[in-house]
Order: C-alpha cells, then sequence, then structure tokens
C-alpha cells in the first residue's frame, strides 16, 4: 500500500511504495534526506514524527541512543509509515541523490577469490547499471533476513554489471549464504545506488585511497574511475590498504591493470600484526594504517582529496587525523560510515 510522508513545515511530500523505508522512498522521490549507513548504524538520519504512525523494523538499532528515544526519535532507514505521515526532518542539498536509487533483480554470473576471506561476486541486471564510482546498493539476499550493504568495485555500465568484493564474515547470515549457497544462475536483488563517498572530479588535488578489509571495493572503483576520467593525467593517486597480515593484503593486481601505476598511481600494503608468525617474511610497512598517511604523503595533508573505506575503528581513526591534526577541510573527506 502507498503512504504519502509529509515533511513538516514544507510544501514537500513524497510517496512511500512496497517494502520501502521512509528514507528510501524520500530518496526515491529526489528529496535531500541526511543518511550515511542505511543500516540502522550511524544514526544520521534520524527524524521525528509529528503526526502519524510507523512500523519501526529495528528497535534495539545502534545509530539510535537512549536520549534519542526519549526525545521520540526514529531512524528513518528502519522505519515504514504504515499510514499518512508527517515527519521533522532538516534536509540538505547534498543529499540529495545525483543518480535516484531504484531496484532491479540481477543473476550472479562468476566469483573470483580475492583473497582467503575476500571474494568478488559478479552479478548482471537488465538495463544499465548506473552508479557513481565509490557507491554502494542494497542487496537482498534469499534467506537472509535484512538486506546487506556492498560497495561495486566495478564503474558504471550499460552491460548491467554490478560487481562486489566481499569479505566473509565468521558466522554471518549473509556472508555464509553468499560463499556456501549462491550458486552462478541465482538472482538477488540489487537496490542502488547509494551513498555519498563517491569521486570528485570538480578540483586538481592528488587522490588518496585508503582501504581495510571489504572497503577495498569503492576504493578499487574510485581508482578506475579517475583513471578512466582522465583525472590522472593531471595529478597522483596514492592507493593505502591496510591488513592485519600479509595474507590479508590484496588491490595492488587490480591497480597494476590501470595506466599510470608506478608512475601517477602508487600502492602502499601496511600490516597491523608485524610481530606475528604469518608476518615473520614480511618487510615492509607495519602500525596502524592511518599512520602511514604523514609518513608517505608528508606533513600537507590539507592539500589531498581523500577517500576510505573499512572497518568503524579504522575510517574514525583517520578522519580524526586528518580534521584535528592536519586541519584537513571536511569538504576534502570522503567516506561512508558502516557498522
Amino acid at each position: 500500500m502507498n503512504q504519502v510522508i509529509h515533511i513538516d513545515g514544507s510544501p514537500t511530500r513524497f510517496i512511500q511504495t512496497g517494502s520501502d523505508t521512509v528514507l528510501r522512498a524520500a530518496l526515491r522521490a529526489g528529496i535531500g534526506f541526511p543518511y550515511e549507513c542505511n543500516s540502522g548504524g550511524c544514526g544520521s538520519c534520524k527524524f521525528e514524527i509529528v503526526a502519524g504512525e510507523v512500523q519501526v523494523l529495528w528497535p534495539e538499532a545502534p545509530g539510535l541512543m537512549d536520549r534519542d528515544r526519549r526525545k521520540g526519535r526514529h531512524l528513518a532507514c528502519q522505519c515504514v509509515a504504515t499510514g499518512e505521515l508527517t515527519i521533522k526532518v532538516r534536509t540538505d542539498a547534498a543529499y540529495v541523490p545525483r543518480i535516484p536509487p531504484r531496484r532491479r533483480r540481477a543473476r550472479l554470473v562468476g566469483t573470483t577469490d580475492v583473497t582467503h576471506d575476500i571474494r568478488e561476486f559478479r552479478f548482471v541486471s537488465e538495463g544499465t547499471a548506473d552508479f557513481l564510482p565509490g557507491q554502494y546498493a542494497s542487496v537482498v539476499i534469499d534467506g537472509v533476513g535484512a538486506p546487506r550493504a556492498y560497495s561495486m568495485s566495478n564503474l558504471p555500465n550499460a552491460e548491467g554489471e554490478w560487481h562486489f568484493q566481499i569479505r566473509r564474515v565468521h558466522q554471518g547470515q549473509a556472508t555464509t549464504r553468499l560463499f556456501h549457497a549462491l550458486q552462478v544462475g541465482h538472482e538477488v536483488e540489487i537496490d542502488g545506488p547509494y551513498g555519498l563517498a563517491y569521486l570528485r572530479e570538480d578540483n586538481t588535488r592528488d587522490i588518496v585511497c585508503v582501504a581495510g578489509g571489504s572497503g577495498l571495493a569503492p576504493m578499487v572503483s574510485i581508482a578506475r574511475g579517475a583513471a578512466t576520467a582522465g583525472l590522472l593525467g593531471t595529478r597522483k593517486l596514492y592507493f593505502f590498504y591496510g591488513g592485519r597480515t600479509p595474507r590479508d593484503l590484496c588491490g595492488e593486481a587490480l591497480l597494476r591493470e590501470l595506466p599510470g601505476f608506478g608512475d601517477a598511481i602508487s600502492y602502499h600494503p601496511v600490516i597491523s600484526e608485524g610481530g606475528s608468525d604469518k608476518a615473520a617474511a614480511w618487510s615492509g610497512n607495519v602500525g596502524f594504517i592511518h599512520e602511514w598517511l604523514p609518513r608517505v604523503l608528508g606533513e600537507g595533508l590539507a592539500q589531498y582529496e581523500f577517500y576510505f573505506a573499512g572497518p568503524p575503528p579504522m575510517t574514525q581513526a583517520i578522519q580524526e587525523m586528518l580534521m584535528v591534526t592536519y586541519h584537513v577541510p571536511f569538504q576534502q573527506i570522503h567516506f561512508d560510515r558502516f557498522f
């Protein structure tokens, strides 16, 4: 059933259809509703109800603190309107989707192991695959209770190809299904694109990509996008990848396929467990990956454009270091928070 949703104090209204949440309905309508993870973790899509009721999909979502609940706040990504609804939210033009998200069915056509625990899954859908380098999609997998957010590693294309590099999570419901049950020919639903950490082409700054774990995918897409757009003819791209041990490292082989590798593109791997037996033969960089940014790039970090994706402690450490220690302007820092 379709539900009409109004934004208080504004003539703006939009329609929630099917299984959409309040957030997804707003984004499909081209409304600049603040968000990041789209999955209940970050708390960016908080709103208040002025009139009407909602069904809350995940009452314990960590994106809401007890104080938020006491004040009657809700997460738009975890709420479905049950009738006509009026909400209070401060929209922002920065969140207006450049490509409105939509749903499509997609068929698995192949997989490739990237590391011992990261696998690339390649799907094909009808029509074009429309997204910006660095964005993600929400993937609905049969037998999995809730959609999962996975970033694309490829570039937009007319063939409808969607490539995801996904890290296996121990006892994870979704990755267990993907790695052990999904076969070539099986279908999933892909809903997207989403995300604000996409490649910016409107400046001349050198590019820094920092990835950890399956944060590889959006950073590879950024690098591919920069190369394809011709940006690396006049600037450099520094690609940092962090893993616990040498066998966790990846990305270099994918970057070597791009024009300019070794010149415009440089690869900087870092491991955090340099003292482990698995790193006995390692002679490269050791430590936390954010510590290596100023060591490689120098103290003038404010002159770069930063993109990063990976575990929350990594992304938080990078953001704090860039903004607090090196005073990098916020508009030069691009990442989507996932939990």
